[in-house]
């Protein structure tokens, strides 16, 4: 009987040529959730900020570009690195959390869809081409994956556009320090259900959590720290110590209840691509991980960083990485044939996703 996975025939992203430093954000005056502005100066926040998140840089799409248009950018690229022709796509997935948001403006745009904005401008004709749109916080992107790999296993579909993008830079509160995690960006992939070989390349398992009690307002929308802001314009907050106690407490099994259903271990894992949020919440679980296999020792190179330099781009941040590693562009990461990857995201809802992969 032949065997079927699904399986990343493309991958493409868009890195905004927008630069924000670190630099940028010690002329800012901070203000806490009290509304008190913050006495500590300004370049000492962004100092310890540098120390928590690992973020030195981050990167603002241009004023003439929305998340459907960097979308449509990264998904040009994968389409052109798969080889499919776009009108053979069956799914068109758009992970986002915002919609378009115009730049200077208080308003989220998300009708038409933003898939079906994509699907427009590459052009695509094929009225069986599903364009949608799927709100799942961060984990938006391996949500749509996820989802993908459902849809095809249930015999409705065999090549999927699967897209995260964000432009988080027109949702910031640029009072609150919370607003330095913020980027924007947008990956793509083309996923493909072809047949394999027993120990073949796609998708081995999943596993997928939704938190909603108190959880569910971790992340949220909310006015601005200044005293003087306007009530009733909204932008994204978070309570941050939440977030990461929630990380702590969750995602580790999540991802090791993938690996069970595969049955595979951490120690057959190659490479792990998890949401950029937080360097150090990022290696937390990571100890927590390992540490549920008895393991103190985690591997130097397990875990491709991007944080860095591109921020929280949210939906974006694990198709981005993907595409660099797997392209070369990352000079301390590779991934070769046969190697098996796991990839996992925490975010608003609060929901936690994971996926194993052999490439």
């Amino acid at each position: 009987m032949a065997l079927y996975r699904s399986i990343i025939t493309g991958t493409g992203s868009y890195i905004p040529t927008e630069i924000k430093t670190n630099r940028d954000f010690t002329v800012h005056d901070f203000y806490g959730e009290d509304n008190c502005r913050i006495d500590t100066p300004p370049q000492e926040v962004v100092e310890k900020f540098k120390q928590i998140t690992g973020i030195e840089e981050r990167r603002y799409a241009t004023t003439d570009l929305n998340a459907s248009d960097i979308a449509t950018i990264a998904a040009k690229k994968a389409i052109e690195n798969s080889g499919v022709d776009p009108e053979t796509i069956d799914q068109l997935i758009f992970a986002h959390n915002f919609g378009n948001v115009l730049k200077h403006t208080i308003q989220c745009d998300a009708v038409p869809s933003l898939a079906s904005r994509v699907k427009h401008s590459l052009g695509i004709k094929n009225p069986n081409c599903i364009a949608y749109d799927i709100l799942f916080g961060c984990p938006g992107w391996l949500q749509g994956v996820i989802q993908a790999d459902a849809f095809f296993k249930a015999g409705i579909a065999k090549k999927a556009l699967v897209i995260g993008a964000e432009t988080l830079s027109r949702v910031i509160d640029v009072y609150d320090r919370d607003s330095m995690i913020f980027s924007d960006g947008a990956g793509a992939t083309v996923i493909e259900f072809k047949e394999t070989e027993e120990g073949g390349a796609g998708v081995l398992a999943s596993s997928v959590q939704s938190h909603c009690a108190n959880e569910a307002f971790y992340i949220y929308m909310g006015k601005s720290n200044f005293p003087e802001s306007d009530p009733r314009v909204r932008y994204i907050k978070m309570k941050g110590r939440k977030v990461f106690e929630y990380a702590m407490k969750h995602v580790a099994e999540a991802m090791k209840n993938c690996l069970d259903k595969c049955g595979m271990t951490i120690t057959d894992v190659k490479k792990i691509f998890i949401h950029q949020a937080n360097e150090k919440m990022d290696e937390g679980i990571m100890r927590v991980l390992y540490k549920l296999y008895g393991i103190k020792n985690i591997p130097s190179d397990i875990l491709p960083m991007s944080i860095h330099w591109l921020g929280n781009s949210s939906v974006a941040t694990i198709p981005t990485l993907y595409d660099l590693v797997v392209r070369g562009k990352d000079e301390n990461h590779e991934i070769n044939t046969g190697d098996v990857i796991l990839f996992a995201s925490v975010g608003a809802g609060m929901n936690i996703n994971a996926a194993c992969y052999r490439v």
